[in-house]
């Protein structure tokens, strides 16, 4: 194929190829032509047009002669035109030629193609030749055949479309030509002549001035027959014309046409409509007849005529004359037109075409407001048609009777126009408010009006219309509820009323379940009564006892949808009920009549149900020979009910019951399947089934449309007979089976054919339900008369009919499950294939084939599957039948499917088949190309990932199938189209690379807009997965694509709109505008995934552009808004002055939409958040902005942020509100800590005070529902909590509102809201509750760290970083605002953690329940509060803990427990019985209350956190337990109990649970104080023991030393400590050290978090010996020396600043903690203790003499200090071990010797500290190792002075040490000393000429040894006098030094003054000793 992507086309290559591959060459060849044309071919002309003309002769295929003839166009257009006459004249010829052979025709309608797309591209180019042309072709049509017809038609319309108005002298010839087409046997010429007409419309002014009465009756007929793609035509051609006959301007001409009206065209639709096609006269004929029936394809075409009428004329021109057209829809149906309502089946049908009109147009085009005022022109009609009913129902006189019959005649307007009413609500959501509470309108007075209305169907209806206000407006449900319960209570005796009301109240409880806030508990006791009622009174009256009883068992059905918590408190009364309902035998007519709507209980009591069985036969038989045909419909109805429940029973339950009575059960199902369908087109409507009314229906806002129970009472049987039939045994199988087969012997014709369909059908369930419990069919017999059941519908003419039999011939094979069986099956399908010659019997078995495939998974041996793909490919090839191609491809497409790898070797015939197929089957057999599509998607499927090989076989195949895609892509039918898109999205998948991208992208972008809902789909799935990995590349192409935008050849226009959209917005813009139009949930909820993925992976590169975007879609609707500030509505302005904006994407956009955009911002925040810290950083992003201005940063759009956010969180749908108080909370948390450059000490958020306050306040309005409060509680304690307003009187504005909610909290249950449900007060009250502790826990932390300012750093994520003056006035103050409401909040607080408690119990505990449920939720709404407290308990419980922490558990109210709260529950009254309970308790009973309650539901909850807990939950659980333990009276609860271990095991499993840092830092910190708490215990017993004077040991470990796991503290502790150390650091565990995970000597490098869990572990170790006896020290101290000098070992690593890490500064600081313990120097440890610190002194310095080579990176300096801790903080018997002294002396000589300055004054300073060490047997030994060399490296420092100030300090410190040394020394040796000494620091001083060009170090240096002398000097005077006489030059040296610098030295002195200050305060930190 490679050969063919040449210019020219590649002869020699062709000529090569078999007959089948030149027309794949070709059609590759011309593609490649096509994408090359526009360039310049001037010298290649003449060949190509050569070339290509020459091609017509070849008998080119339509997709060929398509592109062959788009090529030549272009060629001519690009190129010269010179040769053009020739090409027309040839083509002239070729069509004028008298060749009539088949093989010849594919030539002919080439040229005719050729001329189309010629004249289409040159047009007017081409002159005066075209009438010569348009003659030739209109003659050859004459005796053309359909293809021929088609062909002509699409070519006619490309001329008229090229040349315009110059066609005008042809325009009636061409006119005459498309009428006959227009009603053509062949349908696809129908839909040709419809594009042609439509074309010739544009020009031809007679088609809608003088001929327009005709077109429009030859429309009509066009309809008679039609099929859809016709009708679509056809209902577009009618629908322009005459939008374009009432929009044209006068005609100008003789003719003096008389302009048309509106009404005018309304009554030519309607004329279509109500009569059809016919003519006035035959239409009367026929009436007088009585036969007159509008076929129903008229009627639909019609109606779609409609639709495209008003869409051309556009939205605005709805709105402005609705009324109009209003009225004259709905007079349609209304009674001025009795024939098209004249039976049921006509009136519904009617029906659905009006609803259809209403939903495509109001729905559809109109905006929000536009529908507002469309909802009330219905509104207004409804009245209008009240008035009519009310007139004719109060007239007294005689002619009542007629009267009656208007208004029941009026019903089907009625139901047309509450039915929109509804769906408008439905779709308007809570934007409808305005329109309800508009009392001039009168919404729901016009509704609940007409619910008295005669006729059922209004009844019901206008309790469905209910239904949707109430789901579209949740505030009024419990409204409506009570308003009719009410009436249905007081118009018990009105039939009328007893059922329209039922039924209004039944449609209210269905719709509770779309409503998330629910309805108050009580309205389901309040129905229950009227219920009963409304049953235990059917009797006493038997006028109206038939709607009582229908009214009270719909009410109880419909009760049930309300779930099982309502449900089963009223269990018992129903199961009473229905016990009375079944008499033993049939009483009257009447209540019989009833007794089918008692089994709408299907689920809820199934297992109950039983009883039903053993009477169905009693009551079936005898009512019916007794009354006949009066009791078919209720009969039916009962039989269906029963049918249903038996069907959901499980078969156990009613298994015995089978065959009690003498007559076979399965009778009773078979009446059924020979009922007799009669005419069941029109489809259900809500009469047939009132039980629908409740029941959850899959799309949103469509009216229920049960069938009528004649069918739906088949359908129940056929499911039943599937579940019973598989329970029977083999005999009465067999009987079954063969009464099947007699009764279809005794039935004729098409009666049999419909009592076949029911058989198969049933027959088939029962073999489905038989295969999935694997059970078996029975004997030979059975099978034997199943085949024959089978069999004989697989020849049946009806193709329904062998579609079921060849699934069920399958399914059979299926569970025979025999191979042989299974072979002999598909051996007479391969016979009758062979030798049939008729359709129906090569159809049915090629089908059958396929099915058994797709059932068995291949019939598994090979020659089977060559056998059948050989049939199958002859049976596709037979082109005289386009049924038996369709049916044998789709059977192939289900052998490819299944037969798996098995396949592979047929893949490649197959393809070339399906290829040949396409480019040769003609475009108006759309089936075979469909089945065609279906293979070549399977054959994708099946070569799957192999398509991305690189042999030459993979590559053939890969350019076959990308072939076959692009045939596909050029088929006129939209599902074939739909198709290529799904192959290509397969291929893309399978192989990337090698589909070409831009091209896909473009085909989708051309059909984004389609009119096929089909076409659609598959372009959004298709971009869907597109975007996921090329989010980017897509967009660009698509932009790219349409700003080329060249003339395409795409059929229609269809592109426009897509176009505009793209080109301003990009493909982004323009799905999200489609999402605002399309109405299909799938293809939205596509669309949503599709610019959910583009935004992830691009939102942060164009950032502006999203924004942009989503502030067009937020701000669309913003002039709906309750502007706050109007002064900013600028952007409004932008918006709507749009010069064009009938093209504005956004225009206005409805709520669901609006509510993506919002979600899209905060996922746009959330994505900028990934991406770096500049989006939250202004000074960095103005930098990079300015240093690149393409970069885009988030908070240089804050303004915009917060705009859009005020205006969802302001709007009227309450979705948007919560979606844009979500936003607002994610931008207030996000941008809180971002500093205002301009202003230091402010923050950027802050100038948006006044439009969060705004945002906010209209929340907390009373009528606002709760969920929104709730959100709006969560918005203001995150805006107070972040600290951006400092000022307390503006942080006042939004803590007023908290206040307001907390007054409502106050007020308790009474004041609740009696609108929603009561778990719903729960979720406000604990939103507000959990708002004021976030509140109070950041007041009570910003105050601890004021307390602290060095660590400020610490502050809690939320607060912002403000400069620290701020944070000091709004701390106190921020805690003055809560303390005012803190002994309230705290009550309420206490009450809502109690209530968690209770709820969090186990099940089995229910019944210790307070029965009338706690403070916050009550006993019935119990599970629907749940999730409220888990939603809010963790930080109720926190600022609890902090609030009793703060008082220390010492205040009590004094008037606690004695208070009478309006409260049933209070904090005190924990679980007493009020017998028992004394009336006031003690502060110490109370506070053991509240520490159990808190300390109870923390352990409660860290014991199995569920692993959807939030991180959030955790943290603030163990921060509670911190505040607890933060206060001594907890902490003595806690230290001597048990509690404590079980504590620490339940943190320890934390731990291991979760692995991040904060909870694990949170955890130790807890360890930790629960340690103190066992310490101070500890300390406590020995005080009082000491007292007393009796000394029994106290501490874990008494006499023996053992610790208890489980019993043990310390064990405990110690087991938490190593799982944190070891798993920061691995190496710590002896077993790991030796395995090769852990490679020896590798120093670990830990992460900051790491270091921190690290040290807080080592805190904690080194606490644990305080609580154990002497004995217990000694049995734990081996493990945590091992750990403490572990993590010393592993982490003393060296840092190039000297600096130490965190985790060794730790471990010192651990051990000397651990050193100077009590216990080493108790009587009893301190032998045992002295041995274990001398090993691990000696583990430290063996650290030393590990293996070479990681000396230089273990830290010497840390080993020093531990040694000096070692030497420092233990008793002298440890260190002064000779060997050990003698090493540790060796360590610091070698140190000392260091070239590294540091780690020699590191060295200095441990030495100073040991010299003056108290005890001398400790010091000396070092100071007589040491001292010698101190000194002689200060001698030498002469000759070398120091060249930096490290080097500096090194001396400093050395002398220092000497000094120190001077004054330990003892005073014989101190003289000596001395002398050595000074002489050393004279020789540093420098006189006045070297001074002045000394270095700054030797000038510090002369400075420092000058002021140790000074201080010297005077303490040893003596040695000093005698040393500076004895040497001259010393004397002289030192007095010009303390001459010369007098002045500099009192300076200095004064600044050295100042230093040890920061010094000591660094020494503070890492000072160990």
């Amino acid at each position: 194929m490679e050969l063919a992507h040449s210019l020219l086309l590649n002869e020699e290559a062709y000529n090569q190829l078999g007959e089948f591959q030149k027309a794949e060459f070709i059609f590759e060849w011309l593609q490649f032509l096509e994408k090359l044309l526009p360039a310049d071919i001037r010298e290649n002309q003449k060949k190509l047009v050569e070339q290509l003309t020459s091609l017509l002769n070849n008998s080119p295929g339509p997709p060929t002669r398509r592109l062959l003839a788009k090529n030549l166009a272009v060629l001519y257009s690009s190129g010269d035109t010179f040769s053009v006459y020739q090409t027309i004249d040839k083509c002239n010829e070729l069509i004028r030629s008298k060749d009539d052979s088949p093989s010849y025709l594919p030539t002919k309608l080439a040229a005719v193609v050729c001329l189309g797309y010629l004249y289409k591209k040159l047009g007017r180019i081409l002159g005066n030749s075209f009438t010569d042309t348009v003659g030739n072709v209109l003659k050859a049509m004459k005796n053309a055949e359909s293809q021929g017809r088609y062909e002509i038609m699409l070519s006619l319309q490309n001329i008229l479309n090229g040349l315009g108005a110059a066609a005008i002298p042809c325009h009636r010839d061409i006119y005459k030509a498309a009428r006959s087409c227009l009603t053509d046997r062949s349908m696809a010429v129908r839909c040709a002549a419809a594009k042609c007409l439509l074309e010739l419309q544009n020009e031809a002014v007679f088609m809608w001035s003088t001929d327009l009465d005709s077109v429009v009756t030859l429309c009509f007929k066009s309809f008679e027959g039609s099929n859809y793609d016709v009708r679509l035509a056809v209902s577009k051609l009618l629908g322009t014309i005459l939008a374009r006959a009432l929009t044209s301007k006068q005609i100008a001409g003789k003719h003096n046409f008389r302009r048309i009206s509106l009404e005018d065209v309304m009554e030519l639709l309607g004329t279509g409509f109500l009569r059809g096609s016919c003519g006035f006269l035959r239409a009367s004929g026929d009436m007088l007849k009585g036969t007159s029936s509008v076929s129903r394809d008229v009627r639909v075409g019609v109606t779609q005529a409609y639709v495209v009428f008003v869409s051309t004329l556009g939205a605005q021109w709805l709105e402005r004359n609705f009324s109009a057209f209003l009225s004259h829809i709905l007079d349609l149906v209304s009674q001025s037109h009795p024939k098209a309502v004249q039976s049921p089946m006509e009136a519904i049908g009617c029906r659905r075409c009006v609803s259809f009109i209403l939903r495509a147009t109001v729905g559809g085009l109109l905006g929000e407001k536009a529908q507002i005022a469309a909802a009330k022109e219905i509104c207004q009609a409804i009245w209008k048609l009240k008035k009519v009913v009310d007139a004719a129902m109060s007239d007294g006189n005689l002619e009542t009777k007629i009267n009656t019959a208007d208004a029941t005649a009026c019903q089907h307007v009625l139901v047309c126009a509450l039915q929109e009413l509804g769906s408008l609500i439905h779709g308007l959501g809570t934007t409808a408010a305005p329109l309800l509470q508009d009392s001039s309108t009168g919404v729901l007075e016009a509704v609940i009006s007409v619910i008295l209305h005669p006729s059922i169907s209004v009844r019901l209806t206008a309790a469905w219309c209910l239904r949707c206000i109430a789901i579209a407006l949740p505030s009024y449900v419990s409204l409506l509820l009570d308003r009719c319960v009410e009436r249905l209570s007081a118009l018990k005796s009105c039939p009328e009323a007893v059922t329209g009301y039922s039924f209004a109240v039944a449609a209210l409880l269905g719709a509770v379940k779309h409503c998330p806030l629910g309805i108050p508990h009580g309205k389901g006791k309040v129905i229950m009564t009227v219920a009963e009622e409304l049953l235990c009174s059917a009797s006493q009256n038997s006028r109206i006892s038939l709607q009582r009883m229908q009214a009270g068992w719909l009410l109880i059905a419909a009760l049930m949808t309300l779930g099982p918590a309502a449900v089963q408190h009223h269990l018992p009364r129903v199961l009473l009920l229905w016990k009375c309902i079944f008499p033993s035998s049939p009483k009257d007519l009447e209540t019989e009549k009833t007794r089918g709507d008692a089994f709408t209980w299907q689920v809820t009591l199934e297992g109950r149900a039983g009883a039903l069985c053993g009477k169905q036969d009693l009551l079936l038989s005898s009512i019916y020979k007794s009354y006949g045909n009066s009791l078919k419909t209720p009969s039916t109805v009962y039989r269906q009910k029963l049918y249903e429940l038996l069907a959901v029973l499980p078969p156990k339950a009613y298994e015995g019951m089978y065959f009690h009575t003498k007559r076979n059960p399965f009778k009773i199902l078979w009446t059924h399947f020979l009922l007799l369908l009669g005419n069941s087109i029109a489809g259900g409507s809500l009469e047939y089934d009132p039980y629908s009314i409740y029941e959850k229906f899959a799309k949103g806002d469509s009216v229920p449309k049960p069938l009528a129970p004649a069918l739906s009472v088949i359908n129940a049987a056929t499911r039943l007979f599937g579940v019973m039939f598989s329970h029977i045994t083999e005999s009465h199988r067999l009987q079954v089976l063969e009464q099947f087969l007699n009764s279809i012997r005794q039935t004729k014709g098409s009666r049999q054919q419909i009592v076949q369909i029911h058989v198969v059908s049933a027959f088939s369930t029962s073999l489905k339900h038989l295969a999935n419990c694997k059970g078996s069919l029975g004997s030979e017999e059975v099978r034997r008369s199943a085949l024959m059941l089978v069999m004989g519908a697989l020849e049946s003419n009806n193709p329904l009919l062998r579609c079921a039999a060849a699934e069920c011939l399958a399914r059979l094979a299926q569970v025979v499950s025999d191979s042989a069986f299974t072979a002999g099956l598909a051996q007479v399908s391969f016979d009758k294939l062979k030798s049939a010659r008729d359709v129906v019997s090569r159809t049915g078995h090629s089908l059958a084939l396929g099915c058994l495939y797709r059932y068995l998974g291949g019939i598994g041996s090979t020659q089977h599957l060559n056998a059948c793909v050989g049939i199958l490919y002859t049976l596709s090839q037979d082109s005289t039948s386009p049924d038996v191609q369709a049916w044998a491809l789709h059977s192939l497409s289900l052998v490819v499917d299944l037969a798996g790898p098995l396949y592979h070797v047929h893949v490649e015939p197959t393809l070339s088949l399906v290829l040949m197929l396409l480019l040769s089957v003609p475009p108006a057999y759309a089936e075979v190309h469909q089945s065609l599509g279906r293979c070549l998607n399977t054959l994708i499927t099946s070569l799957g990932p192999e398509l991305q090989g690189s042999s030459t076989a993979v590559s053939a195949l890969r350019t076959s199938c990308l072939l076959g895609c692009a045939v596909m892509q050029d088929n006129p039918d939209c599902l074939v189209q739909a198709q290529a898109i799904s192959c290509l999205q397969q291929l893309h998948m399978f192989a990337p690379r090698h589909v070409n991208l831009s091209n896909l992208v473009s085909c989708l972008c051309m059909n984004l807009c389609s009119s096929y809902l089909l076409l659609r789909r598959a372009v959004v799935a298709c971009l869907r997965q597109l975007v996921q990995r090329e989010a980017a590349e897509v967009s660009e192409y698509a932009v790219a694509l349409v700003k080329e935008s060249k003339e395409d050849f795409s059929p229609g226009n269809t592109l426009f709109l897509a176009d505009v959209n793209i080109r301003e917005i990009g493909l982004e813009g323009a799905l999200l505008g489609l999402l605002d139009k399309e109405l299909d949930p799938r293809l939205c909820q596509d669309m949503k995934e599709t610019l959910t993925h583009m935004l992830t992976s691009m939102a942060v590169e164009k950032l502006s552009f999203w924004l942009k975007l989503c502030k067009d879609v937020l701000s669309a609707s913003a002039d709906t808004t309750q502007e706050e500030e109007t002064g900013k509505g600028d952007d409004v302005s932008v918006l709507t002055s749009d010069s064009d904006d009938r093209f504005h994407p956004f225009r206005n956009p409805r709520w669901s939409t609006r509510v993506f955009a919002a979600e899209c911002v905060c996922k746009i925040i959330s994505q900028c958040e990934n991406a770096g810290s500049a989006h939250f950083d202004i000074t960095l992003a103005q930098e990079r902005k300015q240093r690149d201005s393409r970069d885009d940063f988030l908070v240089l759009h804050l303004a915009d942020l917060v705009r859009m956010a005020f205006m969802a969180a302001t709007d009227h749908s309450d979705q948007l509100r919560l979606s844009g108080l979500q936003m607002l909370q994610i931008i207030v948390r996000k941008f809180a800590a971002v500093p205002e450059p301009e202003f230091p000490g402010h923050v950027i958020l802050e100038q948006y005070q006044a439009n969060v306050g705004a945002a906010l306040r209209p929340a907390f309005a009373p009528e606002t529902p709760p969920d929104v409060t709730a959100k709006a509680c969560q918005v203001c304690s995150a805006w107070i909590a972040s600290g951006v307003v400092s000022d307390l009187n503006d942080l006042r504005r939004v803590h007023q509102l908290l206040v307001s909610s907390l007054l409502k909290v106050q007020a308790g249950k009474e004041a609740q809201n009696q609108q929603y449900n009561e778990s719903t007060s729960t979720m406000e009250v604990l939103a507000v509750l959990k708002a004021w502790a976030e509140v109070y826990i950041v007041a009570v932390e910003k105050q601890k760290n004021q307390g602290n300012t060095h660590k400020h750093c610490l502050k809690i994520a939320n607060s912002s970083e403000e400069s620290f003056s701020n944070v000091t006035f709004s701390t106190s103050g921020l805690l003055d605002l809560v303390q005012a409401d803190l002994g309230t909040l705290s009550k309420l607080w206490l009450a809502a953690l109690q209530d968690f408690a209770l709820l969090t119990l186990p099940p089995e505990y229910a019944s210790q329940l307070p029965a009338e449920g706690g403070t916050f939720y009550t006993a019935e709404t119990i599970e629907n509060a749940r999730p409220h407290y888990y939603n809010s308990w963790a930080l109720i419980l926190y600022a609890t803990a902090l609030w009793l922490t703060s008082t220390g558990f010492i205040v009590v109210d004094p008037d606690e427990g004695v208070t009478n709260l309006s409260r049933p529950v209070t904090p005190t009254t924990m679980c007493q019985d009020s017998s028992t309970k004394p009336l006031v308790k003690s502060p110490e009973d109370v506070n053991t209350d509240r520490f159990h309650l808190i300390l109870g539901i923390s352990v409660e909850f860290l014991c199995s956190p569920r692993s959807d807990a939030a991180m959030e939950s955790i943290i603030a659980c163990l921060h509670a337990l911190q505040a607890l333990f933060d206060v001594p009276w907890p902490r003595s609860k806690i230290g001597g109990d048990q509690l404590g271990v079980e504590l620490l095991n339940v943190l320890h499993r934390l731990i291991l649970t979760r692995e991040s840092p904060d909870i694990q830092l949170a955890v130790l910190e807890v360890v930790r104080l629960i340690l103190f708490a066992a310490q101070e215990h500890v300390k406590e017993k020995r005080r009082s023991a000491e007292e007393k004077e009796t000394l029994p040991e106290f501490g874990e470990g008494k006499d023996t030393g053992g610790l208890v796991p489980g019993k043990s503290l310390v064990f405990a502790t110690l087991e938490l400590c190593v799982c944190i150390l070891v798993r920061q650091l691995p190496q710590l565990n002896p077993k790991l050290t030796c395995s090769p995970a852990v490679p020896p000597g590798k120093h670990l490098l830990l992460s900051e978090d790491g270091s921190r869990l690290v040290a807080a572990a080592l805190v904690i170790l080194s606490d644990v010996p305080a609580i154990c006896s002497p004995e217990g020290s000694v049995s734990v101290l081996p493990t945590i020396l091992y750990l403490i000098i572990g993590v010393l070992k592993e982490t003393a690593v060296k840092f190039q600043d000297g600096q130490l890490p965190l985790t060794v500064a730790a471990s010192l600081q651990a051990l000397k903690g651990l050193l100077s313990s009590p216990m080493a120097r108790a009587e009893k440890s301190q032998n045992a203790w002295t041995d274990l610190l001398r090993s691990a002194l000696v583990t430290v310095l063996d650290c030393w003499d590990q293996v070479d080579g990681l000396l230089q990176e273990l830290d010497e300096v840390s080993l020093l200090t531990a040694i000096t801790v070692f030497v420092m903080s233990t008793s002298p018997e440890v260190t002064t071990v000779e060997c050990l002294q003698k090493r540790c002396i060796e360590k610091f000589k070698t140190t000392l010797d260091s070239k590294d300055p540091l780690v020699q004054c590191k060295c200095y300073q441990l030495l100073h500290s040991i010299f003056q060490h108290p005890n001398k047997t400790v010091s000396y030994p070092y100071i007589h190792s040491l001292a010698p060399s101190i000194v002689g490296k200060l001698q030498e420092t002469e000759k070398a002075k120091p060249e930096n100030a490290a080097e500096l300090q090194v001396i400093q410190e050395g002398i220092k040490v000497v000094t120190a040394l001077t004054a330990a020394a003892e005073e014989q040796h101190r003289a000596h000393l001395v002398a050595c000494f000074l002489p050393i620091l004279i020789s540093f001083l420098l006189d006045e000429n070297a001074l002045v060009s000394a270095t700054i170090s030797a000038k510090n240096l002369h400075e420092f040894a000058l002021q140790t002398l000074m201080q010297i000097g005077p303490q040893y005077s003596s040695v000093f006098k005698k040393l500076v006489t004895s040497s001259p030059t010393m004397k002289a040296r030192l007095e010009s030094a303390v001459k010369g610098n007098q002045e500099s030295i009192k300076v200095k002195t004064t600044k050295h003054a100042k230093n040890p200050g920061k010094s000591s305060s660094i020494q503070l930190k890492t000072n160990f000793l």
